[in-house]
Formats: C-alpha cells, sequence, structure tokens
C-alpha cells in the first residue's frame, strides 16, 4: 500500500495536468448528455463527479475514466418519457448498479477478452471521427445538437453529416475564430513550444485554449458586444447562492415505485448496455495504454456497479467508462488513476465554488479541444498501417470503423465483430484442409479444426480422385473433426474399393477424433 501512495503520488506531475484537461472535456460532455437524456442539467455533472471519485478510486484500470455515457442517451430518454418521474428512473439506475456488481461476481468480465484487437483499434478510430465530424458544429457555433452526442442519427431528425450541411450555412465568425484559434494554439504548444521548454509540458494546452477563448470573448463584450458570444454559446451550470441551494440540485430516488415493471426492465437494460460499453472501453483503454498494463474486468464491473448505485442515489445519471476522456486522458500524459480521481473531484470543486467563472467557457473552445483529441485517435497513419497488414486486418477495422459511423457503438461493434469471426472461420476454412497430389497418389491432410463448414470440399475433392489411385488421410494433426467431415470419409472409404482406390487412414492415437473401428476395419482392407 505504501509503495502504491508514492507512486501515486510521484505521478501527480503528470496526472493533475491530464486530470485538468479531462476535467475541461467532460464538463461539456456531462452537461450535454443530460440534456440530450432528458434529464436535470445537474444530474450529469454528479454521475462525472461520481464517475471520477467513486470508480476511480474502486476500479482496477489506471487510466480508464467514467462518466455518462452517451450511448445511453437514449435508452435515459426513453426510460425518463415512460416513468414520467426522474426520482423513479433513479430507482432504476440504483437496481442497475447492484445488477452490475453480480455481474462482476459472477465472473461476466471475461465476455471483454473476446474482442478482436482490430475491433477495438476500428472502435477508437470510429470514435476520433465521431469526434472531429460532431464537434465541428460546435467549433462554427452551430448548437443544434447535444455535446457528446455520438449516434449517427440525432433526435432532432438530423444525422451526423446533414449537421455539417446546416452548421456550414450558419457559421457564427467569433465561434469560428476563437475554434480555429484553439485549434491551432494546441498544434503549436504541442509539437513546437512544448519541445523547447519544461513549462510547456506542465501546463496542458487545453487549460491555455480555454483561457484565451474566455479572454478573447470578455474582450468582444467590452469593446464590441455585437460580435460577442450569448449565453447558448457558452457553458451553462446552475449557479447557487448558498450552500442549501447547491445541495438542492442533488435529486433522490423515490423506491415507492419498486413495484413499477418499467423500473425493472430499465435497470436491467442499463445493466446490460453499461456493462458491455465499459468492458469494450476497458480493452480499448489498455489498448492505448504505453504501458500495456490489464485491468481486472470483473473488478471494473462491480467497481462501475457502486459508481451507477451511488450516482443513483445522489441524482446522478448511469454511468460507464468512457472512451472520450480516457483517450483524452492518455493524450495528457496520464499515468494512474489518480487523475481520473483529481478530475472528479475538479468537477465538485469547481460547480460548486466557482460556476459563474465555468460559464464564461465558449463552446467552440471545447470543441477545438475535442477535435484535436479525434484526430490523435484516428490519424491516416493508422489507417495506413492496417492497410499494410493486409486484408483480412484491414476490412474488420474500416467495417468498424464505418458501422459505428453510421449506426452507433454498440450496433458498430458487433458488426465488426461479426466481420472479425467470418474472417477468422475462413483463415480456418482454408488451412483445416491441406490436398496435394502426384500423379495417381493423394494426400489429405487434415489440420487443426475441421468443422462442417469444410464438409463440401473435402466431400468434392475426395469424388474427384480417379480409379486406382491411392489415397492417403492423414487425420493425426487436426485436433477436432466434426462428426459431418467423419461420416463423408467413412462413406467414401466404403466405396472407394468399386474404383479400385485404396485408401490409407492416419489418425492419432492420442486423441478421440470420432472414427469408428468400421473405418479402421475399412482402411486395411483396402
Amino acid at each position: 500500500m505504501v509503495k502504491k501512495e508514492k507512486s501515486y503520488l510521484g505521478s501527480l506531475g503528470s496526472d493533475f495536468p491530464a486530470s485538468v484537461v479531462v476535467f475541461l472535456i467532460a464538463l461539456p460532455l456531462c452537461l450535454g448528455i443530460a440534456l440530450g437524456s432528458g434529464a436535470p442539467s445537474f444530474s450529469g455533472i454528479i454521475g462525472g463527479i461520481v464517475g471520477g471519485i467513486v470508480i476511480g478510486m474502486l476500479s482496477g484500470s489506471q487510466l480508464s475514466v467514467s462518466g455518462p455515457a452517451a450511448g445511453l442517451t437514449a435508452i435515459v430518454a426513453v426510460a425518463i418519457g415512460k416513468l414520467q418521474v426522474f426520482e423513479a428512473f433513479l430507482v432504476a439506475v440504483v437496481i442497475g448498479g447492484i445488477l452490475q456488481v453480480i455481474l462482476g461476481y459472477i465472473k461476466a468480465g471475461i465476455l471483454g477478452d473476446y474482442i478482436p484487437s482490430g475491433v477495438i483499434k476500428g472502435m477508437l478510430a470510429a470514435i476520433g471521427l465521431i469526434l472531429i465530424l460532431k464537434q465541428v458544429p460546435h467549433l462554427v457555433g452551430y448548437e443544434a445538437d447535444f455535446h457528446g452526442d455520438e449516434t449517427f442519427e440525432q433526435k432532432d431528425g438530423k444525422n451526423t453529416f446533414s449537421e455539417l450541411f446546416y452548421s456550414f450555412k450558419n457559421i457564427l465568425p467569433t465561434a469560428l475564430i476563437i475554434g480555429v484559434i484553439s485549434i491551432l494554439l494546441q498544434i503549436l504548444w504541442d509539437k513546437v513550444l512544448a519541445k523547447k521548454a519544461k513549462f510547456f509540458k506542465l501546463v496542458p494546452s487545453p487549460l491555455i485554449v480555454v483561457l484565451i477563448g474566455v479572454a478573447i470573448n470578455e474582450w468582444l463584450k467590452s469593446s464590441r458586444p455585437e460580435w460577442a458570444l450569448g449565453a447558448s454559446h457558452l457553458v451553462s451550470i446552475p449557479i447557487a447562492s448558498t450552500p442549501g441551494e447547491f445541495f438542492s440540485f442533488f435529486t433522490f430516488p423515490d423506491f415507492s415505485h419498486l413495484g413499477n415493471i418499467t423500473v425493472w426492465t430499465t435497470a436491467l437494460t442499463i445493466a446490460i448496455v453499461a456493462s458491455l460499453e465499459t468492458l469494450l472501453n476497458i480493452e480499448a483503454s489498455d489498448e492505448l495504454d504505453p504501458y500495456k498494463r490489464v485491468t481486472p474486468t470483473n473488478r471494473e464491473l462491480k467497481a462501475q456497479g457502486v459508481g451507477n448505485l451511488v450516482s443513483g442515489l445522489i441524482g446522478g445519471l448511469p454511468l460507464t467508462s468512457v472512451i472520450v476522456r480516457t483517450s483524452a486522458n492518455v493524450n495528457a500524459g496520464a499515468k494512474t488513476k489518480m487523475s481520473a480521481i483529481l478530475h472528479g473531484m475538479l468537477l465538485l470543486l469547481c460547480v460548486a465554488m466557482i460556476p459563474s467563472v465555468l460559464n464564461l467557457i465558449p463552446y467552440s473552445s471545447l470543441a477545438a479541444i475535442l477535435i484535436y483529441t479525434g484526430y490523435k485517435l484516428t490519424k491516416p497513419s493508422l489507417y495506413a498501417d492496417f492497410y499494410r497488414k493486409g486484408w483480412e486486418q484491414f476490412l474488420p477495422f474500416v467495417i468498424t470503423v464505418v458501422a459505428i459511423l453510421l449506426t452507433d457503438l454498440l450496433i458498430g461493434i458487433l458488426i465488426g465483430c461479426c466481420v472479425g469471426m467470418f474472417f477468422v472461420m475462413r483463415s480456418n476454412f482454408k488451412s483445416a484442409v491441406f490436398v496435394v497430389n502426384d500423379d495417381n497418389k493423394y494426400l489429405f491432410r487434415l489440420r487443426k479444426d475441421v468443422s462442417f463448414l469444410n464438409k463440401p470440399i473435402i466431400k468434392r475433392k475426395l469424388e474427384q480422385v480417379p480409379e486406382e489411385s491411392y489415397v492417403l488421410i492423414d487425420a493425426a494433426r487436426a485436433d477436432f473433426i466434426d462428426k459431418d467431415v467423419v461420416e463423408v470419409i467413412e462413406d467414401f472409404m466404403k466405396h472407394a474399393p468399386l474404383k479400385d482406390i485404396k485408401v490409407e487412414l492416419k489418425r492419432s492415437v492420442y486423441k478421440d477424433q470420432g472414427f469408428s473401428q468400421h473405418a479402421e476395419v475399412l482402411a486395411s482392407k483396402n
């Protein structure tokens, strides 16, 4: 324990600046996801605080950051609409958290290990593209869609691409200028200044971006008020004048709704979807980790469950591990979980003590930070690397990217996994059966796992063997042979003598491959 505390303290120089970056990114996302869900805006902030502090402390991941997730927005919106009482929805969040803890104890976290690496990298690249495409409208001052939306089809009837079209028709010059300056400043800070002086490494560029964005807009308010950004283009956090008013923003579940079946179906949906998203994002965060540390997935499910339990009890949205915040955390140089915990503390302190200052931040500055983060996730070099690996790696990667871009995270991942599974089966299919011939001598070598999918080619190749030939069927190297394939081979051995074909069967003496004793007799007769 002492060693861990020392490592956390020793990494504060990296973790604290990273926590500031994650805080700046989490702030608009928490508010935006609450808005998109039809929940009170402060419920998103509560979720961000609990995700950072509670889940951060309990999680075994060193770099993952949890909070309200865009993937749950539609579920939350539908549930609140059906239940009509937010306090009833909070009961579902609490129950969903308990179910997640149970999933952790029954070791459901192993499901995350079966997601192909190419699909995970495709997810990261897709999230990068989504960040760029979804944040460009906010960069130019078009605020029709909520911050944090990741789905292709939007609630307002538009989609990712049509939103871009409308945003370019409604550009707000001041927002665009602040956004462009913000992007250029980040590039200059990271690519040039940070390499020349240690000071620039210690101060995160997103913090400078936000301060300059605020400074520009405040200067315009005093000198050119007609050009200044209005309240709809700035962060909007509820402001409490007294501690009592601040605590009134917290809402508590009404357990009198426990008998409502909709509460239970919502809880089950939250538990399943939140767990799947968490497992996906944990795999992705481990992929991004420069030290390649492995997160204990069952512990993560328990941590997420406790986080959702606490969030529901005090009025917060349901939580998952979130890849946008996690990737920003990694790119900002975080080394331990202290970054996630500190970002939660910053959220709590800032919304409690300086909400009026936070409400000066332009959305275009925050959009610029997210766009720059998105670019780091979906660099052109990543696509070139996968292309060089061959089509079996490239196609699942690209199809995952396109599928997530045109649907949502879970559907896209499911499509990517199906495509990845197809290529695995195709590879096994091609390598499971090896056929060569020299004049009238034929070798059928069965390797690895020979499934029913190999039955047609084996049957066809055996029937093509000409009369008066010699056939060696070598099954010694096969770990598994499907019963259908065994039946095809035995049937061939029965009628082979009619064509004067001599058949020899070589099978493993160590494995039960399903061949009958009759097959051995047939082989000896041949």
